[in-house]
């Protein structure tokens, strides 16, 4: 099978032309629709990161006493995780606009494998940390981690959804204009949230 297939283009045609504008009409407002979900998302987000600032200028040292850093390999591992998923899809996008379907859904099941993944090493960093006795009711500290990590793994859990939303789309025999759409859509928000787990791996882990 070649591995490009056209995207149905039928309402390119002249005699659809009305029909054609009020899809990109669709298409503007599903984008502008999107920056402002996640414009709300990053406000949240930078709250949340804000209070955390503040309530870390307090203590000479860090972590303060009583904690010990928390572990970075599993983490990191996970961060370099999220980046690869964000660069796939990012590469799914372009074999899209190339019309190379087979790669698209290659790089779109990769991304959610990845998120998946990526979910799973946070629930087992979770449980190693809670083991070592960080508990959500031993301080602030502590409840910064768990809230700052679940408030986030909360986005990666909605993103995979939408990850996955889109594979039987991309498994159709046809490829629409909308379903294209529909995807950078959805690339915009897997994106937010790699940028903002690297906002909080750097603040929780690093810093």
């Amino acid at each position: 099978m070649s591995d490009t297939i056209a995207i149905d283009d039928s309402l390119n045609r002249p005699g659809l032309v009305a029909l054609d504008a009020n899809l990109v009409r669709s298409q503007q407002t599903g984008q502008t629709g999107m920056v402002i979900f996640l414009g709300s998302w990053t406000m949240a987000f930078a709250a949340l990161f804000f209070v955390h600032t503040m309530y870390r200028l307090r203590w000479p040292v860090w972590p303060p006493p009583g904690f010990e850093r928390l572990p970075l390999e599993m983490p990191a591992f996970n961060t370099a995780l999220i980046i690869v998923s964000s660069v796939a899809l990012h590469l799914g996008l372009r074999s899209l606009k190339h019309n190379q379907l087979v790669r698209w859904r290659r790089y779109l099941l990769a991304t959610l494998a990845m998120g998946v993944a990526f979910l799973v090493l946070q629930f087992i960093v979770w449980f190693d940390i809670y083991a070592s006795g960080v508990h959500w009711s031993h301080g602030a500290y502590a409840a910064f981690f768990y809230f700052l990590t679940l408030f986030h793994a909360v986005h990666v859990l909605v993103g995979i959804g939408l990850l996955g939303w889109l594979v039987p789309q991309a498994t159709a025999s046809r490829f629409t204009v909308v379903r294209a759409s529909r995807a950078r859509l959805v690339a915009m928000f897997w994106h937010f949230v790699d940028v903002a787990w690297l906002i909080t791996f750097l603040l929780v882990y690093v810093l």
